[in-house]
């Protein structure tokens, strides 16, 4: 009879087969949490924090609210990673509301604090369902606040791409021509929005790397905990929801149990497919939830060290 233990480790030796076969000995994944806005939520963060730290991503993500709505948490979710964690956090930054001296001082108080990553994006208009405007006196837009950042210290700086292109892009050519400025001010790295048809993945690839751009393009992989949550999001940054998924998911309003099987399950398919086109860093939008993306990680062949959880 199979031990408990020896199940374990054929399961662990059948992982490392696969990710040799799949060239994916060099797997990476990071977490994006958004800062908790109560002391019930600070907990479900903490809780899905140390639950993923064990798995050693190269950075977790801490969001800053439209319009720097989030601040001040923001810092204070930021400086609790550093003091009790080993992790690497990356901190959102963003143009809106604020002018290039502001922006630089927030810059400046995370490098003194030790931060070394930051996620440098133009943010959204503070006021929900309004263009966004330009602060007169800040950063107009991404590439030039990747540029100021570079100019105030070595950070390593991600962007933001969008595989189905950005909502006020007036089309796929120009948001392209953006990523490309963003890149060539600076940025290391470019993490993109969610989307759930892998095919609208591989084709941006594709096309990011014939325009010349070759640093690592990292998927945004968003497991669907809220099916109305999603489609609210993806409203709001142009991400498809394809029929198959909304047939999927909508039927299951009552059935939380199965609902997180099925998140499982679209989301494991996903990361399997892009594994296998060659996909070896994945950026986990946790939602502050550990439980999906733990899962996803496993399936990746991710494991924490014994003792580790």
């Amino acid at each position: 009879m199979m031990t408990e233990a020896k199940a374990e480790l054929i399961a662990e030796r059948l992982s490392a087969l696969a990710l040799r076969f799949l060239g994916m000995e060099n797997l990476a994944v990071s977490f994006e949490f958004f800062p908790p806005s109560t002391d019930k939520m600070e907990d479900t963060l903490w809780q899905s924090i140390i639950r993923l730290a064990p798995i050693g991503p190269s950075f977790v993500s801490v969001t800053y609210g439209a319009g720097g709505s989030t601040r001040d948490r923001t810092h204070a979710t930021i400086r609790r990673i550093l003091d009790e964690t080993t992790l690497i956090p990356a901190a959102h930054l963003t143009c809106v509301a604020a002018t290039r001296e502001e922006a630089n001082d927030v810059a400046r108080a995370y490098w003194e604090a030790g931060v070394r990553h930051i996620v440098a994006l133009r943010g959204d208009s503070p006021k929900a369902g309004t263009a966004y405007t330009p602060h007169p006196g800040g950063y107009q837009y991404a590439a030039e606040l990747v540029a100021g950042l570079m100019r105030i210290a070595d950070f390593d700086i991600s962007v933001a791409a969008y595989p189905e292109t950005h909502p006020e892009a007036p089309d796929a050519d120009f948001d392209l021509d953006n990523l490309k400025r963003k890149i060539d001010a600076g940025a290391k790295r470019a993490i993109t929005q969610f989307f759930f048809d892998t095919e609208v993945f591989l084709r941006f690839r594709d096309r990011v790397r014939r325009a010349g751009i070759n640093v690592p393009l990292i998927p945004g992989i968003l497991p669907v905990t809220n099916f109305t949550q999603v489609v609210r999001f993806a409203g709001m940054c142009g991400a498809e929801i394809p029929g198959w998924l909304s047939r999927l998911f909508e039927p299951l309003g009552d059935d939380p149990e199965t609902r997180k099987l099925v998140a499982a399950m679209v989301a494991g398919e996903q990361c399997r497919i892009l594994a296998a086109e060659g996909v070896s860093n994945f950026h986990f939008y946790t939602l502050n939830r550990a439980e999906l993306t733990f899962a996803m990680c496993h399936t990746l062949g991710l494991r924490a060290p014994a003792g580790g959880e």
